[in-house]
């Protein structure tokens, strides 16, 4: 029964995270084994100024932040996702966009630490414009952490809300002025 709950607790990161860690880990592999290191490839020469894909490393934060810090970053992904799996049942159900955003960075953190243990990197691959080339796990805890801001402010909203409709009337300035007869009124 134990087992159950925790599945069910579990299921959706497990899922959302799992197709995230097989998009970023296949892809992965289809730049190593395609493209050669720092080599440039686009399916159509108009696209080369906008979006490309270039076979690169990363040694340090999403987007090439901090290079050469390969053992903090693994460190921090392994601090980031005990955290999260720890969290994530604790999370209501309701608070549904806060669950999204912590499995996509779930996701993220576990393909890229994936990359950080077997090859001491991280393979990037989408350039966009001059932007810093990154990666689906990456674009993922990207987008997780917009998303987690997102409903965090969504959920005090909704927080102060219900707070607002079970508070009893605020006290008019007569009564806050001479409490003792708001008192003797009730």
């Amino acid at each position: 029964m134990l087992l159950k709950r925790h599945l069910r607790d579990y299921l959706p990161l497990l899922i959302i995270a799992g197709v995230i860690l097989v998009l970023d880990q296949w892809s992965k592999h289809l730049v190593r084994t395609s493209i050669p290191y720092s080599e440039v490839w686009a399916p159509w020469d108009w696209m080369l100024p906008f979006v490309r894909f270039v076979h690169w490393q990363n040694t340090g934060a999403a987007f090439g932040m901090f290079q050469g810090m390969n053992i903090v970053f693994m460190i921090l992904a392994i601090i980031v996702s005990i955290a999260i799996l720890y969290y994530f049942p604790l999370i209501p159900k309701e608070d549904w966009l806060i669950r999204v955003a912590l499995c996509l960075q779930f996701g993220g953190a576990v393909g890229n630490l994936i990359d950080r243990f077997q090859f001491g990197a991280v393979t990037d691959f989408i350039s966009v414009g001059s932007f810093a080339v990154f990666n689906v796990a990456d674009a993922c805890i990207s987008v997780g952490v917009v998303l987690l801001i997102l409903g965090m402010w969504l959920r005090e909203r909704r927080l102060e809300r219900l707070k607002q409709e079970t508070s009893p009337e605020p006290l008019t300035e007569s009564q806050t002025n001479n409490p003792q007869e708001h008192v003797n009124r009730e």
